[in-house]
């Protein structure tokens, strides 16, 4: 660990490494190297409701550590301050890629939700909440639609939407609130947000 060693010297006395255990910065390294987001609140199963997510405290607490540590290993940190959320940019060409892909299928998911919950009246606001968000009958519509199937099939998601659903659930922009229940996190609600208005925009 050279580049550890060399950031320690980089400053006199006590370090930003001193105060964070590798195992802290380890589990923030392992949510995104799968692809999550890291969210401010998470959902608890066993409680039935949204907790502080530790990780989310950990980065915004040490901001500036996180920051450098990326930086040295080639990505960016990014803070979403209105979604409050932390996500990483990577800088390299190499997976550029791979990573319009997964934006691509993020956002053709998230715009189906949303087109969906729109046509059958409700506010988008209610796709945020835990007590509201997508419910049984939501999803067996969803499935029935045979434009909705096209749509995910385009985003090779050839099992269809629950493929889907725990494609956005893996990387912490949705919640399974339970038996056929899923609710937008606040990542997954600002990049909707987002979508809707670039749509309406375009």
């Amino acid at each position: 660990m050279t580049d550890v060693t060399d950031m320690q010297q980089v400053t006199e006395g006590t370090s930003s490494f001193d105060a964070i255990l590798p195992a802290q910065s380890a589990a923030v390294y392992r949510e995104f190297q799968a692809g999550r987001v890291i969210v401010r609140e998470i959902w608890d199963a066993n409680r039935s409701e949204l907790v502080a997510n530790p990780l989310y405290n950990l980065v915004y607490n040490n901001l500036s550590h996180f920051r450098m540590l990326y930086e040295h290993l080639g990505s960016e940190l990014v803070f979403n301050e209105s979604g409050s959320f932390f996500y990483l940019k990577e800088s390299s060409d190499d997976e550029g890629e791979e990573h319009d892909e997964n934006a691509f299928r993020v956002q053709v998911v998230l715009l189906l939700i949303g087109r969906y919950f729109a046509r059958s009246g409700r506010d988008l606001d209610y796709l945020g909440r835990p007590d509201a968000g997508l419910k049984e009958d939501d999803l067996i519509a969803l499935q029935a639609d045979e434009e909705y199937r096209e749509i995910l099939r385009a985003a090779r998601f050839e099992k269809g939407l629950a493929e889907a659903l725990d494609y956005l659930d893996k990387r912490n922009l949705v919640f399974k609130a339970g038996a056929g229940r899923y609710f937008l996190s606040s990542a997954g609600m600002y990049f909707l947000t987002e979508l809707v208005r670039e749509y309406e925009n375009g």
